[in-house]
């Protein structure tokens, strides 16, 4: 293997992680979510941004609001995943960026001056920082069920406002059985990659 990772790792992180359907009935801690956070914080973005936003869903109130929300394939899974998160996108990211770049404070203004500008990068960065929240999940040894099958405006309006763009709610906790569909056939080496 070219790999620096040993193969315990990657089968953990890619190989044998998969997309959770159902899970049992043990609890996600807070310190499980603030490893997580912790250690995909620093998963690389353009300048630095930190767009995404978590709210983790835990109440059976908020739980209860985000289930009616939800696609009817997504609803059942969301209502009894042990924890439910939702991924958004801070179109005001801009304003932490004289913090998050110090060597290079003026990129607020000169490049993220406008709203359209901002919306673009913002859905961009936080639909990487939403793909290393979800290896950060299977580096925790728990499962997440990503999900865009809802009604995101609803999502919006319920739990975020007007400068949080709604990507994808996650499921997340320990796999329950029969949790994953069989394993998708994924494209080869060669019908992805063009050497120019």
């Amino acid at each position: 293997m070219s790999l620096v990772l040993d193969s315990a790792a990657q089968d953990l992180l890619f190989r044998e992680a998969r997309t959770a359907n159902s899970f049992s009935d043990e609890p996600v801690t807070e310190e499980q979510v603030q490893a997580i956070y912790d250690l995909v914080k620093f998963g690389p973005t353009a300048f630095n941004q930190t767009p995404l936003r978590i709210t983790l869903v835990r109440s059976p109130e908020a739980r209860e609001r985000l289930v009616k929300h939800m696609a009817e394939g997504n609803a059942a899974k969301t209502a009894t995943a042990p924890l439910v998160a939702i991924l958004s996108a801070d179109n005001e990211f801009h304003e932490e960026l004289p913090q998050l770049l110090p060597h290079f404070p003026q990129a607020k203004d000169m490049f993220f001056a406008e709203r359209p500008v901002r919306e673009q990068s913002a859905l961009l960065n936080a639909a990487l920082q939403a793909a290393y929240f979800i290896v950060g999940v299977r580096a925790a040894g728990l499962a997440a069920g990503p999900m865009t099958g809802a009604d995101f405006s609803g999502i919006q309006k319920e739990f975020l406002d007007a400068d949080h763009t709604p990507l994808m709610v996650v499921n997340i906790g320990k796999p329950g059985e029969d949790a994953a569909f069989p394993r998708s056939p994924r494209l080869a080496f060669d019908e992805v990659v063009t050497t120019v």
